[in-house]
């Protein structure tokens, strides 16, 4: 079931309306899940960091060892093309996307040089002005390179994710504040995180084990240009628990105020929204 609505698919080639079938039940990617794909933004006509979103996702596709065969610039091109059928107002979500069709050896690794590929339209409407979300701690951690692709966007790493939301839903609260390894907060379920205190923004240092996002350095470059202190070091719950704000970035949403961590309360404040001008800020002035 499609997340969003108005739905266009490249696949081999050409541009199709809908969501159409693109994988086949012996692809590799069907039977043992080596897909990866990226997601980036269409907002009032422009396309913030499309060009990083198809570089990441070829990389992602190189940590899986499947054989990109979109250039990132040739992507870019067929995404805008693609874009060109929607209303400037529209918002829309873009997810490129590869998987490996056959296997190499003894059938597991997968075969170079055979790769699906195909981009997703969906629209999906930003949310609206207010909309906050709630955090909660998970049993579940965020893995590290020895025992998943983590260096990766890769579908395989999402049921674990998956896990984390339900157990977060359960509780009733929108998201989980996720550990690594060693027990210190890594990001959430879907997206990274950010904390303020005495004015100053802290975020957990990138360590190999989640993915450090594309809007979250445009997030920090953002706030150190504007003057503003931004630490990436190393966080525990109790950093959270004594934050002033928390929020998320991520792609799909750009900023998300946090309203709470399990009985911990926050209002939505101002270096929050600060961020939220200074992305829109760059992303229209850019022009992109």
């Amino acid at each position: 079931m499609a997340t969003g609505t108005n739905i266009r698919t490249y696949f081999e080639g050409r541009w199709h309306d809908g969501d159409i079938a693109v994988m086949r039940a012996a692809d590799h990617g069907m039977w043992l899940g080596s897909s990866v794909f990226d997601g980036a933004r269409y907002v009032d006509g422009i396309v913030p960091d499309l060009d990083r979103h198809c570089a990441r996702v070829n990389a992602s596709a190189e940590a899986l060892m499947v054989t990109p065969t979109v250039s990132a610039p040739e992507m870019e091109a067929i995404i805008r093309e693609g874009l060109a059928a929607y209303p400037k107002g529209a918002a829309i979500y873009i997810r490129p996307m590869y998987w490996a069709l056959d296997g190499g050896h003894l059938g597991v690794l997968p075969k170079e040089g055979a790769t699906g590929f195909a981009i997703c339209l969906e629209e999906i409407p930003m949310p609206p002005p207010g909309t906050t979300t709630t955090l909660c701690r998970t049993r579940f951690r965020r893995p590290v390179l020895e025992d998943a692709v983590v260096n990766a966007k890769a579908g395989c790493l999402y049921p674990n994710n998956a896990r984390m939301l339900k157990e977060a839903r359960d509780r009733g609260f929108g998201n989980a504040l996720v550990a690594d390894a060693l027990g210190n907060v890594a990001e959430t379920a879907t997206a990274n995180v950010f904390a303020v205190r005495d004015g100053e923004v802290f975020t957990p240092i990138a360590n190999g084990t989640f993915l450090a996002g594309i809007t979250r350095a445009r997030h920090i470059d953002n706030m150190r240009q504007a003057g503003m202190v931004v630490h990436e070091t190393v966080m525990s719950f109790d950093d959270f628990r004594a934050a002033d704000e928390v929020f998320l970035s991520g792609n799909l949403t750009k900023v998300t105020p946090v309203s709470a961590f399990e009985d911990r309360q926050y209002q939505p404040g101002p270096v929050t929204e600060r961020v939220r001008e200074l992305y829109w800020d760059w992303a229209h002035s850019a022009g992109r």
